[in-house]
């Protein structure tokens, strides 16, 4: 049921979508792709699935926090280089609701990332199952809400 995950999320959804209690939080969040295929992963908070990243650290960076979290997520250590900064999504309707009562806007960062072939991963605490998935595959999935609109625009509206 709703009430048992950890953090509810919100985008752009006035109705629902309680008001914020702390300032805007920075996130980072890997588009990462191999052979026209998108890594998502399955998140052991909500159960939905997600890009890979997180909130940056209170010294970080967006890039910072995206190299960190795809090593903490992933297992995978990626140089700071190989990310392309695509975007910054800051519409102010992206809320995240924790269990604790604390509700965020997020300001986040997504980066770019391509692999010539898919890499082996390593599945964290965080996370129930990692997975390359296809546009179409990617249609069905219960995207994480905060996420839908950077998949649709990063990954499946892309050519």
């Amino acid at each position: 049921g709703r009430n048992m995950s950890i953090v509810t999320f919100y985008n752009c959804d006035p109705k629902d979508a309680p008001k914020t209690t702390q300032p805007a939080h920075l996130g980072a969040n890997a588009v990462i792709t191999c052979g026209g295929k998108l890594l998502l992963e399955r998140r052991r908070d909500n159960d939905t699935w997600a890009l890979p990243g997180g909130g940056c650290k209170k010294k970080e960076s967006g890039l910072d926090a995206v190299v960190r979290e795809c090593y903490e997520e992933l297992g995978l250590r990626i140089s700071r280089e190989r990310f392309l900064k695509l975007k910054v999504y800051d519409n102010p309707g992206r809320i995240a609701a924790y269990r604790d009562g604390s509700i965020w806007r997020m300001v986040i960062v997504v980066y770019g990332l391509e692999f010539a072939e898919e890499p082996p991963l390593r599945v964290s605490a965080e996370s129930k199952e990692l997975r390359f998935f296809t546009k179409e595959e990617v249609r069905e999935l219960d995207i994480a809400v905060t996420n839908r609109d950077i998949v649709q625009e990063q990954f499946l509206e892309k050519a």
